[in-house]
């Protein structure tokens, strides 16, 4: 028997990399899945081929079921129609998997108001516009499984801005949506992945911490930078034995998965009554001031 007999998932970025890890992983368990991908480059410009039809057939082919979608989930209609295919192709909706994303580096300070709202648009806008409407199905039927994907940039990576943003916001969509869906039976949880896809193709050698060496994606298979590592971890977040892991990060790079802290106080100062700014200069230096560490990913 697999993990996810009788379930039925959506994928978003299904198609390549990542997702397309995910969506085999999912099938190979007995999981029905609809594969989306609006099929488009790492910039976000329209290609002519569909990668979801390929995983699509991929899954068929070793007799799994699946079906693709090309609609473009940063917007409403796009969301809504992802969960709308599933119900009507499976008749339900278990689990959806959040992973497409693209990329618009720049530095703060050059980055345009165009680069800003794509990034955003489509990790976090695109984030909501799938939840919604598939929480709301999950709602009904007292059951769920939502896996969100962030990224360790959010963590400080340099150049990132747009993305390091986006992904930070997932992380708090995240959190509020487990607190407030939990009751309902419906589990949220995020993925920081770490592995050679197209988008980390796009990073200059040096200029991210650890990037210098990170092979290309087409020459990872088998190896610990293999997008299909991420897989089983968001296997099992999906399946019923996590039905009380909810509101939690985990990393999954190579063949390590890790578990994130949430973000909390580690010294507090305290005074009987208001700051004295001059008294506040001179404890801050001697308390929450000694031992700074900088953002690391």
């Amino acid at each position: 028997m697999g993990k996810l007999d009788g379930k039925v998932a959506a994928i978003t970025g299904g198609g390549r990399g990542i997702g397309r890890g995910i969506a085999r992983a999912f099938a190979a368990q007995g999981c029905a899945v609809v594969v989306n991908d609006l099929g488009v480059t790492v910039a976000g410009q329209k290609e002519t081929q569909s990668p979801a039809d390929d995983v699509v057939k991929e899954i068929k082919g070793a007799g799994g079921s699946a079906v693709s979608n090309h609609m473009d989930i940063a917007t409403v209609e796009g969301g809504e129609g992802l969960v709308n295919q599933a119900i009507k192709e499976f008749g339900k909706l278990d689990i959806l998997v959040n992973v497409a994303g693209i990329l618009r580096d720049r530095m703060i300070f050059n980055m345009s108001e165009q680069e800003w709202d794509d990034v955003i648009r489509v990790h976090l806008k695109g984030h909501y516009c799938t939840m919604k409407p598939a929480s709301a199905h999950m709602r009904e039927r007292k059951y769920g499984r939502i896996i969100n994907f962030s990224s360790n940039s959010a963590l400080g990576s340099p150049g990132q801005p747009n993305y390091a943003a986006a992904k930070a916001g997932i992380l708090g969509l995240t959190y509020s949506s487990a607190n407030s869906l939990h009751k309902y039976g419906i589990t949220v949880n995020a993925i920081m992945p770490g592995a050679s896809t197209r988008m980390t193709d796009t990073i200059p050698a040096g200029r991210m911490p650890g990037a210098t060496g990170i092979p290309q994606s087409d020459k990872v298979e088998g190896t610990p930078r293999d997008p299909a590592n991420v897989a089983p971890i968001v296997v099992f977040l999906a399946s019923d034995d996590a039905a009380n892991v909810t509101g939690q990060c985990f990393g999954a790079s190579g063949f390590r998965i890790m578990r994130y802290r949430h973000i909390a106080p580690d010294k507090v100062l305290y005074n009987n009554g208001p700051w004295n700014v001059d008294e506040l200069f001179d404890r801050l230096k001697n308390t929450l001031l000694v031992d700074l560490s900088q953002p690391r990913m």
